[in-house]
């Protein structure tokens, strides 16, 4: 039988089963809670399909995110259907590029990651613009560490130099969702190793990210193994001068996060 079949079919049973316990002994918060995931399941496995059919889309928009591109297909076939979920209401949606770990070859193979994701990061955001969504989606474009600014690798051969891992500083950026457009916050030393202004803790990152969300990250504070903790660690600051006028005192609670 078709599996879809099985699967509403168990729905059904777990529905029967609940209405069952409700009538004799009360409420079954356990049972709730089953009931409830895979009633969420089935609703996301209705509509997954349809958002990820591209087929919709008119040529002009698959020009637009480089889908008629080899090199940028993949990714902005992700970022064309980034925007297709936000569109739907999904709160969070995050996209993937691999390759960036360039310890040799960087002269040949940053140029070609760059190459991947340029236009199709320029065309989320257009795209998002022009439909209205940008103010309420927080886009955030990164990764998890920077890289030196000295080589790594054969000295003699700079056609194979690479760079090491550094997590002193690296940059990132954000748009839409309460941030300020055409602001650059801190600044590194003259080589690239430590933070010489504004530092921007990753502490700090959360908490200003949180607060786009409309989620203050002092609200929550527990005790836990003798100190406190909260969303941001102990420490972590709302960097106000990269947000927008009228998300400095309330930022509006964008309804996806890339």
């Amino acid at each position: 039988k078709n599996p879809r079949h099985l699967q509403q079919l168990e729905l059904e049973m777990l529905q029967k089963m609940a209405a069952t316990q409700n009538q004799q002994s009360g409420p079954d918060p356990q049972g709730a809670a089953r009931l409830a995931s895979f009633e969420l399941a089935l609703r996301m496995q209705n509509e997954a399909p349809l958002a990820q059919d591209l087929a919709s889309e008119s040529a002009a928009t698959h020009q637009l995110y480089g889908l008629n591109n080899p090199d940028t297909e993949d990714f902005g076939r992700q970022c064309l259907m980034a925007r297709r979920f936000a569109e739907r209401g999904v709160r969070f949606v995050q996209l993937f590029h691999r390759g960036w770990d360039q310890h040799g070859d960087l002269p040949r193979d940053l140029p070609l990651q760059c190459g991947d994701v340029d236009q199709p990061s320029a065309a989320l955001i257009a795209d998002l613009k022009q439909r209205g969504m940008l103010d309420e989606t927080l886009v955030i474009w990164g990764g998890e560490f920077g890289r030196t600014s000295f080589c790594q690798g054969d000295i003699n051969n700079k056609k194979q130099h690479g760079r090491d891992h550094h997590p002193r500083n690296f940059c990132l950026w954000m748009a839409g969702g309460g941030i300020r457009g055409g602001t650059t916050y801190g600044e590194s030393d003259d080589f690239s190793y430590n933070v010489a202004k504004d530092p921007f803790h990753v502490h700090d990152l959360q908490a200003t990210v949180l607060h786009c969300l409309g989620i203050d990250h002092e609200r929550l504070t527990y005790k836990f193994q003798g100190r406190q903790f909260r969303l941001t660690d102990v420490p972590g600051r709302v960097v106000k001068e990269i947000l927008s006028r009228h998300a400095d005192s309330h930022c509006p609670s964008p309804q996806a996060c890339y």
